[in-house]
């Protein structure tokens, strides 16, 4: 019915049964992979050590005529984002595929080659699709970064926002350029890969035509990345802006405070002096001093009368 069958390789023998056009080696070991190698004549090295090629080293073709990719793939978890690395190296119509993390755009992939008829038809047709559903994965990824975003700009273009709010603010702004930023490398990661394929005469012409689409779809996500990093620096911008507002609302308290004490600070060190003794000599001293009390918040009390009305009509004047 043109579907694929996924098999299950546990020996040699298995191999010599079957003309694979995609083998998905999965957290491998060392032997595993050098086994899977000497069958095919063919050298699979760690994934992990191609994460420290330059990125104008990691697409390539050997000696032996086998072309190898490398790429990331976004993982979007639900506590924390990341991108995964992944080894392509096709070989005598063969696609390797060699990650040490389960990702869910392969099983995507893998459900719909095994249900779908004539989903794909060789190993370049496997790599094409697997880099469009990464685009997808990384689409749907975006959207939920607009809602993240959307949620956070109606809390920080609130009237009042606390400290506290504006803390939880910033840290979700921060987990949402993270993710934007490697979601933007990603796809600029596999918009080279596709660039190599066609450089390289590789492709056949409706699997030319394929590779444009998922340009033009990275093309696309480029632009909402570019959004997405204006709505993060304005939304930042404005939050750190809050908290100076409630920074200045705290200095302007004390600003006032330190003004309606200032003249009774000043009364309060006359009436320390001997000479308010001898001004109220013959008063009996709970008198003298209640009224000098009621006179200092008096003073004060005016004093902040004072500060208002100076207040207000700054307001006036702007």
């Amino acid at each position: 019915m043109g579907k694929l069958k996924q098999v299950e390789i546990h020996s040699r023998n298995d191999l010599e049964n079957v003309k694979p056009i995609w083998i998905d080696l999965l957290n491998t070991s060392k032997a595993e992979r050098e086994f899977i190698g000497a069958h095919f004549n063919l050298e699979l090295p760690d994934p992990l050590d191609e994460t420290e090629l330059e990125v104008s080293s990691r697409f390539f073709i050997d000696s032996k005529d086998a072309i190898h990719l490398h790429s990331n793939f976004l993982l979007d978890k639900l506590e924390e984002a990341k991108s995964v690395s992944v080894l392509f190296i096709l070989h005598g119509g063969i696609v390797f595929s060699l990650r040490d993390e389960e990702l869910p755009v392969f099983k995507l992939q893998k459900h719909r080659a095994l249900t779908q008829p004539g989903y794909v038809t060789d190993c370049v047709d496997v790599l094409l699709d697997l880099y469009a559903a990464d685009i997808e994965c990384s689409a749907d990824s975006l959207e939920g970064i607009y809602a993240t975003l959307n949620a956070v700009g109606k809390m920080v273009l609130n009237e009042r926002v606390s400290d506290d709010q504006a803390a939880i603010t910033l840290s979700n702004i921060a987990e949402e350029e993270s993710e934007n930023g490697r979601i933007r490398s990603n796809i600029l990661d596999t918009q080279r890969a596709l660039n190599f394929l066609l450089r390289a005469r590789l492709l056949k012409e409706s699997q030319i035509e394929d590779a444009k689409q998922v340009m033009r779809n990275i093309e696309s996500l480029n632009s909402h990345t570019a959004f997405l990093f204006d709505k993060i620096n304005f939304l930042m911008d404005a939050t750190i802006g809050f908290i100076n507002i409630n920074q200045n609302k705290r200095v302007n308290q004390l600003t006032v405070f330190s003004v309606v004490f200032m003249p009774i600070n000043i009364l309060a060190g006359i009436g320390g002096m001997s000479e308010f003794s001898m001004m109220t000599q013959g008063i009996d001293w709970p008198i003298a001093y209640g009224g000098f009390a009621i006179m200092s918040v008096f003073v004060g009390y005016l004093t902040f009368l004072g500060l208002k009305t100076f207040e207000k009509r700054k307001l006036i004047r702007h």
